[in-house]
């Protein structure tokens, strides 16, 4: 069994004159939660179809633990998928619901999955059509989590959740990690992929960006420092990887910095700091790096 969850190999797709995806090439190991970061339109929910077989790639492959995504009968046995607009049998209870999802997938924890009922706050007598957008959500997600399939596809799957049932899903992903799943989470929620993900992967308009941790991922970019001093104010205008230095109050500075620190700090010394702060960029701020102020929607 491949210890990549999953695969992709210059995977490609285009719409006629539209290419939803060029030439992306990514390797997830199992074990580890992924987020798949991009506005609406970059092509995160087209590389998904190509990795569930439900799309033909125009070009390249997309492996599921190293079998093609094309063999979907053998690649589906060991995923769960959440999609971002969760339709349900509209007569059937929410219990009825999670039961035949039990019977047709690679089996479940049963007292795991009452646990999730519990903390998702779901009421699994009442029938489909009953249900808000967020307790469909809750059905898939509990039906994904309880499940014992190796890898767990999630499509902005915490878009009808409020602020309290997305810290459950925060758990119940960190969780799933444990247990040895990989979790392939799509989303354009920075804070939600910067609390659960191990390594974050950026699309651009069909182009991956960016593939890295976020503690790497923020080295990349600047930090934003902020100094008090007693003695005479520093010279940093020279300092390599100091940019954007402005006063902060009397006697203070505030300056960006990338790179490592040891330049600065020479700078600093004989300027007496009294004290020091250093702000590290949100995912938010590295994202806006890459898409501007526009691309975030």
């Amino acid at each position: 069994m491949s210890d990549v969850a999953l695969r992709a190999v210059e995977l490609t797709k285009r719409y006629g004159r539209l290419t939803a995806l060029d030439s992306l090439n990514l390797d997830v190991p199992a074990g580890e939660v992924f987020g798949f970061l991009g506005p609406n339109g970059a092509g995160k929910s087209t590389t998904i179809r190509l990795f569930l077989g439900l799309a033909r790639p125009t070009a390249g492959r997309a492996e599921v633990f190293g079998v093609g995504a094309a063999d979907v009968a053998r690649a589906h046995r060991q995923v769960a998928y959440v999609p971002a607009d969760v339709a349900l049998w509209p007569q059937l209870t929410g219990a009825e619901i999670l039961h035949l999802q039990a019977r047709t997938g690679p089996g479940i924890d049963g007292a795991y999955r009452d646990e999730l009922v519990e903390r998702f706050a779901l009421d699994p007598s009442r029938p489909a059509r009953t249900y808000s957008t967020g307790n469909r959500q809750k059905v898939a997600l509990i039906a994904a989590f309880a499940t014992r399939a190796r890898l767990l596809v999630l499509d902005e799957p915490t878009s009808g959740l409020d602020p309290l049932m997305e810290r459950e899903f925060r758990t119940a992903v960190r969780h799933a990690r444990d247990r040895g799943q990989t979790v392939f989470l799509s989303s354009h929620q920075l804070a939600e992929v910067e609390a659960v993900c191990d390594r974050v992967g950026i699309l651009r308009a069909g182009r991956l960006a960016e593939v890295s941790t976020i503690g790497a991922l923020r080295a990349l970019h600047r930090s934003e420092v902020t100094i008090s001093y007693t003695g005479t104010a520093p010279e940093l205008d020279s300092v390599p990887g100091v940019a954007a230095v402005h006063p902060a109050g009397e006697r203070q500075l505030r300056f960006t910095l990338a790179g490592p620190p040891g330049p600065a700090l020479r700078a600093l010394a004989a300027a007496e700091v009294a004290a020091l702060t250093v702000r590290e960029p949100s995912l938010e701020e590295i994202f806006l790096d890459y898409y501007g102020t526009e691309g975030v929607r």
